[in-house]
């Protein structure tokens, strides 16, 4: 018979939850191509990051 697996009660503050990853296509101004632009930002700078 096979064990059930039981979650984990989840405490505090989790820091790995708390961040996001934002990826945004940057046109290149010499050669008009596009390339991303990735950046670990906190889940509160998402919008901040995109406007700037």
């Amino acid at each position: 018979m096979a064990k059930k697996t039981v979650a984990t009660l989840q405490t505090g503050k989790n820091d790995g939850r708390s961040y996001s990853k934002v990826i945004k296509m940057v046109k290149s101004p010499k050669t008009g191509a596009y390339t991303f632009q990735e950046e670990m930002v906190p889940n509160e700078g998402v919008q901040a990051f995109f406007k700037g």
